[in-house]
């Protein structure tokens, strides 16, 4: 006659995995129908309902009781089964102790002082405690865990950002930090496309179709589904698009999601529109609002998003570029615009905004910033030649020259000048051949700068045709041949311009957070794991160093004497 029986074992934790091998081990003894092993957690209990395996002991579980439920062919069947449970969980114990095991994360931290992660899988009404013990211990968290309250995700991040620290998560699936994954992830080709996600399978469906496409991965920062709540306030979105920005192995930024909440997604949308690389956006269920705005492309879902991120990879900063931004000296922080054509300042001035703070004009868009003198520059600078305090008894800039030469060579000679920004308009009417005056004075400038050990970029736009009497293509290449980076879109021009000063820029102004260290992404990833146990084996499968901890419910999980041991602790230190 069939037989069904509990035990419930109480102030006992074992974590999913030890639970899922008990099940299975005692499903596959002699006479057993079906076997149910859980905590006693009101899910798990429904589970167990589910399944005809919830006799009223089991139903009168706690949710830190062990709960194990056999069904049997009967009664002796039964019977064995749950004696062999002990030998089992010895087995399986002698089995994790043959290595060394700390069973806290102060002693974990002492024999692997490396570790710069925290991978947290436990629990959920235990996960923000371990958590925050973490960042206690200046350690970035992997938090996989889920069923942590949003009060506890905002005091977890805050926590983490004012001391330069990461949360990855609640519930954060997956990540990649230098090709070794973390959680669930895919193995994919390192390279030069970094990924922010709020969506793990988003990330994991972004990476793999890099790899297919023949791209490569440098890191993928997973943030947890709420992190683009407007309560959370994307601080992980932000961290991990900074420190993407920042990292020199990445060229190519990709931003995965779920619909954000709008206002949250404008910021981000902003945040990425200063990035000095192309970003990538993939908002799944959020129409495209444009193909390009900018250096921000637009992804209609996440294949065409690696398609997307794989094809800039040739249009991306390039070492040159990246070397030129290296040899501004320390001095240098401040762009100086001299234009001819006021449209094109005012534009430039509208474009900048994206990259800088304020810039100064004399013929400014916000009137807060007027220069208190035209003749003099005042941190970033544009100034409008064309304007009539500057040609009162003398010629238009567009036909003489030699004020904007005069000028040019004075804010060389400035040694917080870091990129000259400025117009050469072509046509009728026009200087006959503007670049044989200006393309010489580019080249003494940026001669004065090298004299003075400083490094100047100068960016022009040429606006005209090749039909013009001035030769396009002769004007553009006589700049070229003094130093210039030349175009002929102004929004080019200026975005160029922003790029070159935004790593000149304060991080934090732009995230509105301290930065985190680069270090994080460029050392050997090693690891604290607390929690599944598998996640360890995985990051030693990838060769990361890791460090397993024996980690037991504080006060084998009575919350109320676990309370009264935090604040004795608390009191001692």
């Amino acid at each position: 006659m069939a037989e069904t029986r509990v035990e419930v074992r109480s102030g006992v934790y074992y974590d999913s995995v030890i639970l899922m091998q008990l099940q299975r081990a005692l499903a596959v003894l002699p006479g057993i129908i079906e076997a149910g092993v859980v905590m006693g957690t009101p899910a798990n209990k429904e589970l167990l309902s589910q399944t005809n395996l919830l006799p009223a002991e089991a139903a009168a579980a706690k949710p830190d009781d062990l709960v194990i439920v056999v069904a049997a062919q009967d009664a002796a069947a039964a019977g064995a089964a749950l004696a062999q449970v002990n030998e089992l969980l010895t087995h399986r114990r002698t089995t994790l102790e043959q290595e060394y095991r700390p069973q806290s994360l102060e002693v974990a931290a002492q024999a692997l002082p490396a570790a710069a992660w925290v991978l947290v899988s436990v629990a959920g009404r235990y996960a923000a405690g371990v958590a925050r013990q973490a960042l206690g211990l200046g350690k970035h968290v992997f938090l996989f865990s889920d069923n942590v309250s949003v009060e506890d995700e905002i005091a977890l991040k805050q926590m983490a950002a004012a001391g330069g620290l990461v949360v990855m998560g609640p519930d954060c699936g997956t990540a990649l930090i230098g090709g070794v994954g973390l959680g669930f992830a895919n193995h994919v080709r390192p390279g030069p496309i970094g990924v922010v996600a709020a969506a793990g399978t988003g990330l994991q469906q972004v990476t793999a179709r890099i790899h297919q496409l023949g791209g490569g991965v440098s890191h993928g920062i997973g943030t947890g589904g709420r992190d683009l709540t407007e309560a959370v306030g994307a601080i992980t979105f932000r961290q991990g698009i900074d420190l993407l920005n920042r990292d020199p192995q990445t060229r190519v930024i990709v931003l995965v999601s779920k619909p954000p909440a709008p206002a949250v997604a404008a910021q981000m949308l902003h945040l990425a529109r200063a990035a000095t690389k192309p970003v990538v956006v993939a908002f799944v269920g959020r129409p495209p609002i444009a193909a390009q705005v900018g250096n921000l492309h637009f992804a209609a879902g996440l294949d065409q998003a690696a398609e997307i991120a794989v094809g800039l990879l040739d249009q991306a900063e390039t070492p040159q570029d990246r070397h030129a931004i290296e040899q501004f000296a320390p001095s240098q922080r401040y762009l100086r615009g001299l234009f001819s054509g006021g449209t094109l300042a005012y534009e430039a001035q509208h474009l900048l905004a994206d990259y800088l703070p304020a810039v100064w004009a004399n013929a400014p868009l916000n009137k807060a910033y007027k220069l208190p003198n035209a003749l003099h520059s005042q941190e970033h600078t544009i100034v409008d030649l064309g304007e009539d305090e500057f040609t009162v008894g003398r010629l238009h800039p567009m036909l003489d020259n030699e004020l904007r030469i005069r000028r040019l060579l004075q804010e060389a000679q400035d040694p917080e000048t870091a990129v000259i920004l400025l117009d050469v308009v072509l046509g009728y009417g026009a200087h006959p051949n503007p670049a044989s005056e200006l393309a010489p004075a580019i080249a003494q400038a940026r001669q004065l700068a090298d004299d003075a050990d400083r490094h100047l970029a100068v960016v022009a736009v040429v606006t005209g045709t090749d039909a013009d009497p001035q030769n396009l293509d002769a004007q553009i290449e006589q700049l070229r041949g003094a130093g210039a980076w030349v175009t002929t879109s102004n929004e080019a021009a200026a975005r160029q311009a922003g790029q070159l000063l935004l790593p000149l820029v304060t991080p934090s102004v732009r995230s509105g957070l301290p930065p985190v260290n680069l270090t994080l992404l460029g050392q050997p990833l090693a690891a604290i794991n607390v929690g599944l146990e598998s996640f360890a084996d995985n990051l030693k499968l990838q060769g990361a160093s890791v460090i397993h901890v024996d980690w037991r419910p504080p006060a084998g999980g009575n919350e109320r004497l676990a309370g009264i041991l935090a604040r004795m602790k608390k009191t001692s230190a």
